[in-house]
């Protein structure tokens, strides 16, 4: 993993933002069109997106460094690493059509891309074995995410996250016995230390998702 390469380009970025205000600006324009389901305080809502936006980008090298060296520890780094290496390379090398948008804009495409690929594992981890393989929920932040991309754009990034996940984990990839010896390793309270210092990101945040519109509009 040269997850060093992604936290240069991500401090680059950060560095572009500071001097150009780009991101700020567009987070300007989207706050009138928010999905009513995302839920902002009155005052500072724009600054409070900008830090979600990125510590959501910033996350990302942590989250591939841990889950590689989860995968590692598990015994099962060959059918991981090829997945969290996809998600390297979504940065950096990007999508054509993600890198029509630059600085930390074009970023939140990317981490996206990460976030949800790592979330597509879960998902397929939980139907093969009955629990994740990272106790890791961003599922929250990864829909307000898809919100400020916007569609129809945030569906084609997940068209591809289906794509790189289907082509890698299938079911012989589950038949396997070092990952079915993983399924017993999966509640050992070293793998949920391993794991605990990483709360729901837009909870952490202050930034909520409420899917009752009831109360969204209260």
């Amino acid at each position: 993993m040269n997850t060093a390469a992604l936290r240069e380009l991500i401090r680059n970025a950060q560095q572009q933002e500071t001097a150009s205000g780009q991101l700020a600006g567009q987070l300007d324009a989207q706050l009138a069109h928010l999905h009513p389901s995302i839920r902002l305080p009155r005052s500072g809502a724009r600054d409070l997106l900008g830090r979600f936006v990125s510590a959501y980008i910033d996350q990302v090298p942590d989250v591939l460094d841990a889950a590689n060296s989860v995968a590692r520890e598990a015994g099962i780094e060959a059918q991981i690493r090829p997945v969290l290496k996809i998600a390297e390379q979504f940065f950096l090398h990007p999508p054509a059509a993600v890198t029509e948008h630059p600085g930390l804009a074009g970023l939140l495409d990317e981490a996206y891309l990460a976030h949800r690929l790592v979330e597509e594992v879960n998902d397929r981890y939980i139907a093969h074995l009955g629990q994740p393989l990272i106790p890791l929920d961003t599922t929250v932040a990864n829909l307000i995410a898809h919100q400020l991309i916007g569609e129809p754009f945030a569906n084609q990034l997940d068209e591809a996250v289906h794509h790189a996940v289907d082509n890698l984990l299938d079911d012989t990839t589950f038949a396997q016995a070092s990952v079915q010896a993983y399924r017993e390793r999966l509640n050992a309270p070293q793998t949920e230390a391993a794991w605990r210092r990483w709360p729901c990101l837009s909870r952490q945040l202050g930034v909520e998702l409420v899917l009752d519109q009831s109360r969204a509009a209260v």
